[in-house]
Order: structure tokens, then sequence, then C-alpha cells
């Protein structure tokens, strides 16, 4: 480790654990923003999301508080009709699967199955390659066997009122017998639940409180890595409660960011297409020659890659270590993601030679699986590009010579893809 790097841990160590009473945000920021030590995340990132007060001495009356908070919401949002609960809300005669009165519970059952379905399918093929949301969690929710969310999608299809019907002495019941549950959720021992389990409910309570936005495919990308850090916490008293933590500081993350997931305003000031639109006026003015050859001669669209990586913060381009050392950068942003956009500018920069030598199949291919890259080296040239540290490229002459000898390149690799795909 070098003595830079040992100084600001020292630094972030201080402001988290030693100094004032108050935490300084700003220093916090300054110390986070090259990224922060594993032990320290967890707090560093409960702060920077704004969830934790600043004070101290708050935090243990406020956890507690929030969590007791996340527990009812549980009980209240989640509908199971044919509860004692329910039962006892409801008269059971007039409220049935086949109800079609607006205030039935089964009818709200199954409105919400038709969410829980795409969230289903999304949380459960959350970062194969790690394994860590297809293992046991230690801490499932007390709540998980009373509410199983993911036994009410079967082979990844919402349960609804035609599974229902009533017998020849007029009861009605589930009238489907060949559904059968995924085998994961086979195998699963009792009282127990997956790390995608909680992920799904985290995702499910978002969508019931918010339904102008409810939930859309994506949002799971972004509530992984802060439900992963949260229960790696090496403080097995904070990662008890990771679910509940990750609630409120998705929630934060999505008050700045649920505009990139509204359709309707997608062509509005705040929408995505405004953000691509900025993004690619930036690439033009810090390098017009990559703008030009990108926009001008391919006419690469900034919806064939740029779409992905600011509406979900980069989340699906790198492995998620690399993205958590990533969001402590975009976190420690004083300017909320401001700093996304000279990422992102940075890594186009990085690849500038093999984007300006490429044609249109390599640039795509290129920008939509960027290759492995150190993200801190991302990090730091993207805050010299905002800093203005950074020096403009320089626009190289090109010979005749060196055209034709791009354009036989180019022409050769677009024969080879013509080759590949008729194969």
């Amino acid at each position: 480790m070098t003595s830079r790097y040992m100084e600001r841990l020292a630094k972030i160590e201080e402001v988290l654990l030693i100094a004032n009473k108050k935490i300084d945000v700003n220093e916090l920021r300054a110390g986070c923003s090259y990224g922060v030590p594993e032990s320290l995340r967890p707090l560093a990132w409960r702060l920077l999301l704004h969830y934790l007060p600043l004070e101290r001495e708050n935090w243990q009356s406020f956890l507690a508080d929030q969590r007791n908070n996340y527990d009812q919401m549980i009980e209240q949002i989640i509908v199971e009709p044919g509860t004692a609960a329910q039962e006892e809300a409801h008269n059971q005669d007039s409220d049935h699967p086949l109800s079609d009165h607006p205030t039935s519970d089964w009818q709200a059952f199954f409105q919400d199955n038709k969410v829980l379905s795409q969230i289903d399918k999304d949380v459960r093929r959350l970062y194969p390659e790690i394994q860590f949301f297809q293992l046991l969690s230690k801490f499932p929710h007390p709540h998980r066997m009373k509410y199983p969310l993911s036994r009410r999608v079967l082979n990844h299809q919402e349960l609804n009122s035609q599974e229902f019907g009533a017998n020849r002495d007029g009861i009605v019941g589930c009238v489907k017998t060949n559904l059968a549950k995924g085998n994961q959720d086979e195998n699963q021992a009792p009282n127990s639940e997956f790390h995608w389990h909680i992920v799904e409910r985290i995702l499910f309570i978002y969508a019931k409180l918010n339904p102008g936005v409810q939930y859309v495919q994506g949002m799971n990308e972004l509530v992984a890595p802060i439900y992963y850090v949260f229960a790696n916490d090496a403080d097995e008293e904070w990662a008890a409660y990771a679910e509940a933590d990750t609630f409120f500081c998705f929630q934060q993350l999505m008050s700045e960011v649920k505009d990139n997931f509204i359709k309707t305003l997608d062509d509005s000031i705040c929408g995505i297409e405004s953000s691509m639109s900025a993004f690619h006026n930036l690439i033009s003015s810090f390098d017009a020659e990559l703008h030009k050859h990108l926009t001008s001669t391919l006419e690469i669209k900034p919806q064939f890659y740029a779409f992905r990586w600011l509406s979900l913060l980069l989340s699906q381009e790198f492995p998620l270590p690399d993205v958590i050392t990533l969001w402590d950068a975009l976190f420690s942003d004083p300017k909320r993601f401001a700093l996304l956009q000279f990422v992102c500018l940075a890594m186009m920069e990085l690849q500038r030679e093999s984007l300006l030598g490429g044609d249109f199949p390599f640039c795509v291919r290129l920008l939509q699986n960027y290759p492995d890259t150190d993200v801190a080296k991302i990090v730091a040239f993207a805050q010299d590009i905002r800093d203005g540290k950074a020096p403009r490229p320089v626009v190289k002459e090109t010979s005749k010579g060196s055209k034709i000898a791009r354009h036989a390149r180019q022409l050769s690799d677009t024969l080879r893809n013509l080759s590949i795909i008729k194969k």
C-alpha cells in the first residue's frame, strides 16, 4: 500500500470513527472520492446516500425507528388474502379470488403479482458469476415465512384469478395443479431465504410505495450493489439489518435517478434523452474528432450504449467489485452524478484509438461490451477531465496511405462479421 493510500485511509477513519460528534460530510466526500476501504464502506455509503443523520448521537435511535418502520411496511403493504387477519378485515363471503370489487384484497393480490413476476425474473439472475445472491442469508427476515413472495410466482408466471374457480360444491379454490415451484425454492431449508429473496422483497415494497414509478427492469441492478455491501458488513450487528437499511438507501438513490425510469419524462429536461444529449455534447467539446467519427461517420446513436451507461450508473459494464469502487466516487460527488458523464467520457477516451480505427460493428460491440480496465484509473482520469487537468486529444493529420489502410481494416472487419453471421 502506498503512503498516499494510507493517509487517505487514516483520514476516512478519522472522519467516520474519531472526529467530532457531527460528521463533516465535505471531508467524508473528499476522502471517499477515490475509493473507500471495505471495512468502512457500509457506514460511508449510509452517510453519502443521506440515510444516516450526520450527528452520531442520533444514529442508534434513528436506525431503531427506521428498521421498525420497515417491518411495519412489510406487514401493511404485502397483501396475503385468505389469512386470518385478512378474513377479519373483510367478509369472507364478499371477498374471494373471483371477486371484481375494486376494494377486494384478492384483486390487489393479483395486480401485485403482475409486478412481482417481473421482479422475480430479474432478481433470480443477479450477478450469477459471484453466486452471492444464490446463497442463503444468515439473517432471514422474521416475516419471510408469513409473506413468501417468490412462491406467488410459479414457473416464472404470476398467479392470477384464472388459476381459481369454483368446484361443484361451490367452493372457490386454486384449480391449477400442474404449477411447480422453481428448483431453488424446492431445495430451500425451512425458515430460510436466499439473498435474492431479500432483494425481491425490497423492490416489491418500493414498487408498492411508488405507484407512479412502480418497478422497471434495471432497478434490480441499482439495489444489488447496495445490498451486497451492507450484507457483507464485517460487523454482524449492522449486517443483520442490511435489508431495511438497503431499502431506505435505495429509496434515497431512486429519488435522484428515478426520472430515468419514467418513460413519460424521457424527452423532458430531466429525462434520459436530455442526459444522453448532454453527454454527447460533452464528447464533442472535449474530443471533436471522436465525436464526429462516432456520430457523423458511423452514425452511432447514444441509445446504443449511453442509455444503459447513464440510467444504470454503469452497473452492467463492470464486475460487481469494480462497480462498487466506481460508486464510491459517484456517491462522493458533491454534485451528485455530475461525475458520471465524465467517467463515461474517460471510458471512451481510454479506447480512443480503437474507436477511431473501428467500423460500425466494431465500435458498437466495444461500447456495449467494454474491455476489462482498471476502474480506479478510469475514475482518476474522469476527475482530471472534470477539473481541467487532462489535456485535450491532439488531432493527428492523416495521410492518404493511412486512410486507405484504415478503410481496408474496416472492410476486413465487416467481411469477417458477415462470415460469422452466415455460419
